[in-house]
């Protein structure tokens, strides 16, 4: 879920140079992945623990207000200090963080309802929204493969949800609607990316969503304990760190190689689901998993090689302009 976003990670994008994926770049691509995974998975068990005790609106809110800190921190390192993130596009980051705000709630939301890899399958849906808002958002064309991803990513969905063979309810509706928020908040990002550094616009996410989870619990809020406290730390520190861990495996491989290992996510946070909640283990939910992201795989794949035809650099990062910071919280 979504701080840094990712990130969150469909071809979306073109970025700087990478290593050549030779052994050793793909070894520490590898590490730098297996970090971002476990901090996505912290993140669930973060997320489900503190619903124990406080309501969305509130993790949201403390989550905004532990992301700011780490902002202001990290501006004083730099020149201009607060004054860097001065912005010029306010009503487009607002626009921006409400899609965002929206994403975000229904993740965590539906970590309480359904299994943890249900809502991990259906948020690697959000490429595919991406793919189709596209075209009417940003005037892109709407590729062979990028229809590929969507139609693999329909049947991805399919299976996972069975309608009428398996339950369906809240839970996955709030994720596949939080999937399409994730997107629209990506293409607005790619639009903000074009004069915003990535720093502008975690800074206007924090500032903007704390208000707003505020504001949400204000008729019920109610101070976290000590442990809830660690978790809400847990929540805003692996969101941090799951997305810079994704940023160094970029810069050690290219999408084609890091891509596919985003899906163990997948099968780790099943693992999870069971050892820690005792869910059992649906093997629709992986297999739903594995079509979905193979749609966004081949979708990399023809998008690295349409930019080279072009004679451009290759795409690196399937999130880079799109989701300069909105990975799903992902």
């Amino acid at each position: 879920m979504p701080n840094v976003e990712p990130p969150a990670t469909a071809g979306r994008n073109i970025g700087l140079a990478a290593p050549r994926a030779e052994q050793g770049n793909v070894l520490f691509a590898a590490a730098w992945m297996m970090g971002a995974l476990a901090s996505f998975a912290a993140m669930a068990i973060a997320g489900r623990e503190i619903s124990r005790e406080l309501d969305t609106f509130q993790l949201m809110f403390f989550r905004s207000m532990i992301g700011l800190l780490l902002v202001v921190g990290i501006s004083g390192f730099l020149p201009g200090g607060l004054r860097s993130f001065k912005t010029q596009r306010f009503k487009l980051h607002v626009v921006r963080n409400l899609f965002h705000f929206a994403g975000q709630f229904a993740w965590f939301y539906s970590i309480t309802m359904i299994s943890l890899a249900e809502v991990f399958a259906l948020e690697f849906t959000s490429p595919i929204w991406v793919a189709i808002l596209a075209p009417l958002a940003l005037k892109e064309h709407m590729t062979k493969g990028r229809a590929l991803a969507v139609f693999l990513g329909f049947v991805g969905v399919m299976i996972v949800l069975r309608p009428g063979l398996a339950e369906f309810g809240p839970g996955h509706i709030a994720m596949l609607v939080g999937a399409l928020a994730f997107a629209t908040s990506m293409l607005t990002t790619k639009k903000l990316s074009a004069t915003e550094s990535p720093l502008t616009i975690l800074f206007w996410m924090v500032v903007i969503q704390a208000p707003m989870g505020l504001i949400g619990s204000l008729s019920h809020f109610v101070l976290p304990s000590m442990t809830t406290t660690i978790w809400l730390f847990v929540v805003g520190l692996c969101g941090f760190s799951a997305h810079y861990c994704i940023a160094q495996s970029f810069r050690w491989a290219d999408a084609t190689v890091v891509a596919p290992m985003d899906f163990f996510r997948l099968p780790l946070i099943a693992v999870v689901g069971m050892l820690f909640y005792n869910e059992v283990f649906d093997p629709f939910v992986l297999l739903g998993g594995v079509v979905i992201l193979t749609g966004n795989y081949l979708n990399i794949r023809h998008e690295q090689k349409r930019v080279a035809l072009a004679g451009a650099a290759p795409v690196l990062d399937p999130t880079a302009s799109v989701d300069g910071v909105d990975h799903p919280p992902r």
